[in-house]
C-alpha cells in the first residue's frame, strides 16, 4: 500500500511537472517535423506566438527590475560599482569566447571538409542589404532592449533624489509582482511553444539535408560544453559553486531556451530564480538585462567560429593582425546582437565587410543551420548571464546556497 502510495505521488509529480511536459512537447515536434513536414513548417505560428507573448513581458520586466535595482538602493556609488564589475566581467568572458571560438576553428578546420559537392546559394538579393557598413545609430532605433535599458538606468538615478521614492519603489515593487504572477501563467503555454519551434525546425530543414554541415555544427556545440563546464565552471569552482549544480536548479529554464530557441522565452524566470537563489533583487535588476546584451559568450563563440568557417570555405588564409582585427570588431559589434531577430548576420555581414576577404556570399550557406545551431547560443548566453549574475553577487556579499534557495523553492 505504501509502495502503490508512493508509485501514485511520483507520478502525480512527474505529470504536474512542466519540464516533463515541454520534453513531451519536443520530441512530438521532432517526430511531427520528420514524418510530416509540411503541418511541421504550419507549426511555426505556435512557436513564434508563444515567443511573441513572451517578448510582451520583456520590456516591462527589464524595465521594472532596473528602476527597482537603482531605485531602490538608494546609493548610487554602489549602483555605479556594480555597473562596473559587470562591464568588465562581460567584456573578459566575452573576449575569451571570441578567442575559443577562433583557435577551436582553426584546430578543427570544419570548413576544410565542405569544399566540395556543396553549392553556394546566390544571397545577391540578401548581400545587398548587407553590404551597408554597420549603423549605430538605426541599430539601436531598432533595438528595444538598448532603450529601454537607458531609459530604465537613467529613471533609476533620477528616483533616488526624488522626494517620495520609497512610496514610488513600493508601487514599481507591486507592479513587479503582477507581472511575474501573470507571467507565471503565461508559461504554462510553454509546451506549446517548444512544440511549435521543434515542429518547424526540422520540418523546415529536414534531419538529413542539414549533414554536410554536420561537422560545423558539432565543432560548435563541443566548444560550447567545453565553455560552460571548463571556462564558467572554474569561474563558480572559485566561488564554490558546483556548475552541474546550477544548471539543475535553471533545468526547467533550459528546457524552455532549447525548444524555443530564444533566451528570452526564459529569461524573466531566471531573474526570478536568480533573486530566490539570495542574488539580491539589486544586482539581479542590474547585470541580467545588461548582459542580455552585453554578455553573449555563445553568440562570441559562434560569430568568431563562422568568421573562420567561412575563411576555410574559400580556402583565405587570413594573417595575424586579421585575426586580431576580427577579434577586436567582434568586441564591439556582437554587444546588442541577441536583442535583434537576424542581427547576428549583420554583424557577420559587417566584419567581413571591413576585412574584406572572406565573400559576403557565404553568409547564405550559414542560413540553413543558423537555426539549428541558435539552441546552442541561445543556453550558453543564458548561463553566462546566470552566472556573471552569481559572480557580481558573491563579489557583493550578497548571495546564498543553492541547497537554500532550493529549499525555499520546494516548500
Amino acid at each position: 500500500m505504501n509502495a502503490t502510495s508512493k508509485s501514485n505521488s511520483i507520478l502525480k509529480s512527474v505529470l504536474s511537472n512542466l519540464t516533463f511536459w515541454v520534453l513531451i512537447a519536443i520530441l512530438v515536434g521532432i517526430v511531427l517535423g520528420h514524418f510530416q513536414p509540411e503541418t511541421g513548417v504550419q507549426m511555426k505560428v505556435v512557436g513564434d506566438g508563444f515567443i511573441s507573448i513572451i517578448k510582451l513581458f520583456i520590456v516591462p520586466i527589464i524595465f521594472l527590475t532596473i528602476v527597482l535595482g537603482i531605485g531602490g538602493m538608494g546609493d548610487l556609488k554602489k549602483v555605479g560599482r556594480i555597473g562596473l564589475k559587470s562591464l568588465i566581467y562581460f567584456e573578459i568572458v566575452s573576449t575569451v569566447a571570441l578567442t575559443i571560438g577562433i583557435v577551436v576553428g582553426y584546430l578543427v578546420q570544419p570548413g576544410k571538409i565542405d569544399k566540395t559537392g556543396l553549392q553556394i546559394q546566390d544571397s545577391s538579393m540578401y548581400t545587398q542589404n548587407t553590404q551597408q557598413s554597420f549603423n549605430w545609430l538605426s541599430f539601436f532605433m531598432n533595438n528595444s532592449t538598448l532603450q529601454v535599458l537607458i531609459v530604465a538606468i537613467i529613471v533609476g538615478v533620477l528616483l533616488n533624489y526624488h522626494s517620495k521614492r520609497e512610496q514610488i519603489v513600493a508601487f514599481l515593487y507591486k507592479c513587479s509582482t503582477f507581472v511575474f504572477k501573470a507571467l507565471k501563467y503565461v508559461m504554462y503555454l510553454a509546451p506549446i511553444g517548444a512544440f511549435g519551434g521543434m515542429a518547424y525546425t526540422v520540418g523546415k530543414f529536414g534531419l538529413d539535408t542539414l549533414i554536410p554541415l554536420g561537422k560545423l555544427m558539432l565543432t560548435v556545440y563541443i566548444t560550447m560544453f567545453i565553455f560552460v563546464f571548463f571556462i564558467l565552471g572554474s569561474i563558480l569552482k572559485y566561488y564554490k559553486i558546483n556548475i552541474w549544480q546550477f544548471i539543475k536548479y535553471i533545468k526547467e529554464e533550459l528546457l524552455i531556451v532549447l525548444g524555443t530557441s530564444s533566451s528570452e522565452a526564459a529569461l524573466p524566470n531566471l531573474m526570478d530564480k536568480l533573486e530566490r537563489m539570495g542574488c539580491s533583487k539589486s544586482v539581479v535588476g542590474l547585470v541580467v538585462p545588461t548582459g542580455y546584451s552585453f554578455n553573449l559568450d555563445g553568440t562570441s563563440i559562434y560569430l568568431s567560429m563562422a568568421i573562420i568557417f567561412l575563411a576555410q570555405l574559400y580556402d583565405v588564409h587570413l594573417s595575424l593582425a586579421e585575426i586580431f582585427t576580427i577579434i577586436g570588431l567582434l568586441m564591439i559589434t556582437s554587444k546588442g546582437a541577441a536583442g535583434v531577430t537576424g542581427s547576428g548576420f549583420i554583424v557577420l555581414a559587417s566584419t567581413l565587410a571591413a576585412i574584406h576577404r572572406i565573400p559576403l556570399e557565404g553568409l547564405a550557406f550559414l542560413l540553413g543551420v543558423d537555426k539549428f545551431m541558435s539552441e546552442a547560443r541561445a543556453i550558453t548566453n543564458f548561463i553566462g548571464n546566470g552566472v556573471a549574475t552569481i559572480v557580481i553577487s558573491k563579489s557583493e556579499g550578497e548571495y546564498i546556497s543553492i541547497e537554500q534557495a532550493t529549499e525555499v523553492e520546494l516548500e
